[in-house]
Order: structure tokens, then C-alpha cells, then sequence
């Protein structure tokens, strides 16, 4: 199969996939009990008048596959619709929460990549050994933590027994908030540094084992450079897959980091949609995730084969 064939076919999946990913997400909020119209006029004794007047307005009135074109119209043009707790765009409202879970998913991305990816390696050049041993007891500690047992711990220590970092709130500007965000990441890390931890370990110790490797040692190639040009290469195929799962993840889990640490993020507000049934600020959220997860993993297939050729030769093969 050509690339040129190979790229459209995933182009074309991935915008199915976006598809019916957008179905799901609209027509789910039919599932959900409770009425967005009551919300809307909390507080008063809405005359029928009113109640029609504002159906009419946020095109409640419609059949829901008319409400759905209307939507994924905006969609197309950027528009996510008004919220209904703020009473403003949804885009306005997701642009100013944004920056701040972007900053805490690529400051925890950093922290896994460099933790997992060196402790995986760490553990697979020393197997059986006291290192390896002492990395696997470590990653399985940490697996045990939940996010906002984490996150009351770090608080626990750094903020309020050492005083090192800020325990609330997102900070001004790009250095303070990458300050009051150090805490929060490492939060949000935990959990996922052993998922990539333990996959880099057991692609490293798969390559390690194979026959050509240990020829290549046998006759006196410098471990180093054999790990350099044959492991860590080989072994990328088994750790990019587990990327696309981890963004969306890391995404997901920041909903609980965010509520911990007073963060004025996308995850917080979320949560507080969902409970105020602000349904077209859940269903713009819901979709940048699914979208962002999506396009990783297709990002991920596009590029493995150049990454790991074997994968190219296998599917052509096939």
C-alpha cells in the first residue's frame, strides 16, 4: 500500500470517526434527566410565555436532528453554541480556561515522559537486578495513589509543611503559572509515569532478548551503541501506542487536580457544567477530547512506520 493511500485511508477514518463521535456526544444529552429551560430560569416562576420564548431562543423547539445540524454547523465554523451558566459563547468561555489545563497536561507530559521513560529503561537494562527491582516495587507504590490522594499529599507537604509551592489557584502570567502549576502536574503524572513505565520496560526487555541483539553483543558491539540503534528504536512502537490513551487521559484526570488545587481550568469546568446541566459546554468539551484523542492516535499510525519499519512491512504483508 502506498503512503499516499495508507495517509487517506487514516484521514478518512479519523474524520468518520469524528463523525459519529459527534452524534454520540449531541444526542446523549437526550439521555440526561433534568431541564436545561428550568436552569435558565432558576429563581423565578416562569410564565409558559417565558419558557417558550427561551426554548425558542436556544432552539429547544427544533426536532433533535435539526438541534444536531444546527449545532455541528457552528462546530464547523467554530461556534460550540451560548452557555448557559455564563451566558456567554462557549468558545469565549473554553478560551479563557485552556491555556491553563493545556500548561498542566504538557508540564505532566514532560514529567512521564522523562520519569517513565528513563525508569522503564533503568529497569530493562538491569533485569533482576536490585535497580530493576527496586523501579518495579516504586512504579507499583505509585499505581496505588489516585490523583487526589496525590494531589492532598503534595499539598500536604510542599504547600503547607515546607511552604515551596503555592497550594491554590492558577497564578498571572506564564512563569507564575507554570509555578503554581508544578504541584498539580506531578498530581496528575503519578498515575501514568507507571503505565509508560512499565511498557518501556517490557519493549526494552523484548528487544533485549531478541537474537540479533545479542549477537551484535556477543561479538564486542558497545552495549550502548547497540541499545541506542536497535532497542530504544524498536521498542517506540509499544510505547507511542499507549500516547493516544494517555492524552485523553491526561485530559480526563486533570478534572480532579484542578478541583484539588483551585485551578480554573477546562477539567474544573467540566465538573461544574455537568452538574448545572450547561450541556453545550460539556458537549464542547467532550469533543476537544475525543478530537484530541482521535487525531493522536492517527498522528501515532501515520508515523510508525517510518518510526518502527517492521510495522510498514508488516501491514504490507497483510
Amino acid at each position: 500500500m502506498s503512503t499516499v493511500r495508507r495517509v487517506a485511508g487514516k484521514l478518512g477514518g479519523l474524520l468518520l470517526t469524528l463523525f459519529l463521535a459527534s452524534l454520540l456526544v449531541f444526542f446523549s444529552r437526550f439521555l440526561v434527566p433534568g431541564d436545561p429551560i428550568r436552569f435558565l430560569l432558576r429563581g423565578r416562576k416562569p410564565s409558559p410565555e417565558a419558557i417558550v420564548e427561551v426554548t425558542a431562543q436556544y432552539g429547544l423547539d427544533l426536532p433533535p436532528w435539526q438541534q444536531y445540524l444546527r449545532w455541528i454547523g457552528g462546530v464547523l465554523h467554530g461556534d460550540f453554541g451560548r452557555s448557559l451558566q455564563f451566558r456567554q459563547d462557549v468558545t469565549t468561555v473554553l478560551g479563557d480556561r485552556l491555556p491553563v489545563t493545556l500548561m498542566l497536561v504538557v508540564m505532566a507530559g514532560a514529567i512521564i515522559a522523562v520519569v517513565g521513560l528513563v525508569g522503564g529503561a533503568v529497569a530493562a537494562l538491569n533485569k533482576g537486578r536490585a535497580a530493576d527491582r527496586g523501579i518495579l516495587i516504586g512504579l507499583t507504590v505509585l499505581g496505588a495513589i489516585p490523583s487526589f490522594v496525590g494531589s492532598i499529599v503534595l499539598i500536604s507537604v510542599f504547600s503547607v509543611q515546607l511552604g515551596w509551592f503555592p497550594s491554590f489557584g492558577s497564578g498571572s502570567g506564564f512563569w507564575d503559572t507554570a509555578f503554581h502549576l508544578v504541584l498539580p502536574s506531578i498530581a496528575l503524572a503519578i498515575v501514568f509515569i507507571v503505565l509508560v513505565g512499565k511498557v518501556t520496560r517490557s519493549a526494552m526487555v523484548e528487544q533485549l532478548n531478541r537474537e540479533h541483539v545479542e549477537v551484535a553483543i556477543s561479538r564486542g558491539v558497545p552495549r550502548i551503541a547497540v541499545v541506542r540503534r536497535h532497542v530504544l528504536r524498536n521498542a517506540l512502537g509499544p510505547i507511542l501506542t499507549v500516547s493516544g490513551p494517555l492524552v485523553a487521559g491526561l485530559i480526563v484526570a486533570s478534572s480532579i487536580v484542578e478541583q484539588a488545587f483551585g485551578l480554573s481550568g477546562i477539567g474544573s469546568l467540566l465538573v461544574g457544567s455537568v452538574d448545572r446541566l450547561d450541556f453545550p459546554v460539556v458537549q464542547a468539551i467532550v469533543l476537544l477530547v475525543v478530537t484530541a484523542f482521535v487525531l493522536v492516535n492517527a498522528i501515532i499510525d501515520i508515523l510508525e512506520p517510518w518510526i518502527d519499519p517492521r510495522s510498514a512491512a508488516g501491514a504490507g504483508a497483510r
